[in-house]
């Protein structure tokens, strides 16, 4: 007999995403339940409903939510590609516990040969691509095997190469983490990131080691640290300005120091910073040093960001009206643009309609950023308050539901 569908197929979807928001297999899930990862399967796919009430108890039990929640009374299911990163989060947790450079690296689960250091370049700058793309859940998905391999490969004699490729990948993967709203786990891969600058000896890969732990520690709430970090890189680096990346590093630096000024309520001190970075971003020009784009665009940029929440709104819209995003081609930065740009617009009130505008361009540019930030969440939010048909409300109440933010 044809198991029948169940009358809300949405369930199957609901049931998947929570699995994967858990980061667990369908055999792991099922064993939960009591029932088998076959039937699991089928209910995912639709093709067995869930409909007995007995079912879905077990079901939810098994994910640890309600039973509301799958039959479609609670909280709709997230998207799924945000799902996936979130999911991808354990896994790439778990890497960064094992690539511990004081440790051997841990045995493979299945035996493999360990890929040359020309496969791991390749890998890497696959990782990077993605996550200059925002593609959260596609970079999840290839970091813990890239880490553990150039983990391995440290040891060998490709060993300096291993070093450098390893600070990029966890440098990145702190972002990603930062970014899918994940602080601690940042901190962990921004340490990997200082333990392999040092492993090294090179002091331009210590500077992008200290930015990566100093953007972790504001993200963590720890604003003093992460000044004093970004502070005292800026000191260690001064005397090495000669090395290939020596001024763009900085140049990061002095943004981030920025940043920690603002987050300590010390709005001219950042200033102060900001225009460090905007004089020696006009002799370095527009750079893609260790992916992280220093150069006069993404000063403007990170003034923006600075500038959004305990500044001024109007000079942020006047800063984005004479800056290029394209200039950077990356959509992690130029997410920030045009989502920095709306939450502006959206403070000074009464032009909503290209608030909305630019919300929806920061979406499809990076649909997981968009829709994992509390702070554009907070936008939409405010948003939706005072909409209506003539502010652009019909397509603003559709990313407010792909946001599973709900409208008054």
């Amino acid at each position: 007999m044809t198991p029948r569908r169940h009358a809300d197929p949405a369930v199957g979807e609901r049931i998947r995403a929570r699995r994967l928001l858990r980061g667990w297999s369908i055999r792991y899930a099922a064993s939960r339940a009591g029932i088998s990862h076959a039937t699991w399967s089928r209910i995912e796919r639709g093709l067995q409903g869930a409909d007995n009430r007995f079912m879905l108890a077990d079901l939810a039990g098994a994910l640890e939510c309600a039973p509301a929640d799958l039959a479609g009374t609670g909280v709709p299911a997230p998207d799924r590609a945000a799902a996936a990163a979130q999911a991808g989060v354990l896994g790439l947790r778990r890497a960064l516990v094992d690539t511990d450079l004081s440790e051997p690296p841990s045995e493979p689960a299945s035996p493999r040969p360990a890929p040359p250091i020309a496969e791991l370049r390749r890998t890497t700058a696959l990782a990077d691509a993605l996550y200059r793309a925002c593609d959260y859940a596609g970079a999840a998905r290839v970091y813990p095997d890239l880490l553990r391999d150039l983990h391995t490969e440290t040891a060998g004699p490709d060993h300096a190469e291993a070093l450098r490729l390893l600070c990029e990948a966890t440098s990145n993967a702190a972002t990603v983490l930062r970014n899918l709203g994940h602080p601690a786990d940042a901190w962990l891969a921004a340490e990997r990131c200082r333990d392999a600058a040092d492993a090294s000896g090179d002091p331009v890969l210590r500077g992008g080691a200290a930015y990566a732990l100093a953007r972790s520690a504001l993200a963590c709430g720890s604003f003093q640290r992460g000044q004093t970090i970004a502070e005292r890189a800026v000191n260690d680096l001064s005397g090495h300005l000669s090395r290939p990346g020596g001024p763009e590093i900085l140049g990061s630096l002095y943004l981030v120091a920025a940043l920690a000024g603002r987050s300590r309520n010390r709005l001219d001190d950042s200033r102060d910073w900001l225009d460090e970075a905007s004089a020696l971003a006009r002799r370095t020009g527009e750079t893609d040093t260790m992916g992280m784009f220093f150069g006069p665009t993404n000063v403007n940029i990170w003034r923006m960001s600075i500038e959004v929440d305990d500044g001024d709104p109007i000079r942020v819209v006047e800063i984005a009206r004479r800056t290029d995003p394209a200039a950077i081609e990356a959509g992690v930065r130029q997410v920030f643009y045009y989502a920095d740009t709306a939450r502006a617009l959206t403070r000074i009130g009464g032009r909503d309609r290209e608030a909305i505008r630019f919300l929806l361009t920061a979406e499809r540019i990076a649909p997981q950023h968009v829709r994992t930030s509390a702070d554009l969440a907070a936008a939409v939010r405010t948003l939706l308050e005072r909409s209506n048909r003539q502010a652009g409300g019909t397509a603003l109440r559709g990313l407010g539901e792909r946001m599973h933010i709900n409208g008054h």
